[in-house]
């Protein structure tokens, strides 16, 4: 995992340059990702989202979903009354 964040321009960023803000997001590996390359999930909160991949693939390229604050906290809800 890299330490430096990932830096792109916000949608409220006009095309000719003026009124540009950029965000960064900050990936975190999982505590149950194995150091091997394999198992390897990252997440990035945002205030209203986070954003999780799978670190084997390309950063820059890579899919990643966004899901809703609200609704990941009811995912880790779920998933720490399940274990």
């Amino acid at each position: 995992m890299s330490d430096e964040l990932k830096w792109f321009k916000s949608s409220y960023s006009g095309p000719e340059g003026d009124a540009c803000v950029e965000v960064a997001l900050d990936w975190r590996k999982s505590t149950y990702s194995d150091d091997e390359g394999s198992n390897c999930v990252e997440i990035a909160p945002c205030p209203t989202a986070i954003h999780v991949r799978d670190s084997k693939l390309s950063p820059e390229t890579g899919p990643h979903l966004t899901v809703p604050a609200p609704a990941w906290s009811a995912f880790l809800a779920y998933a720490t009354r399940s274990r």
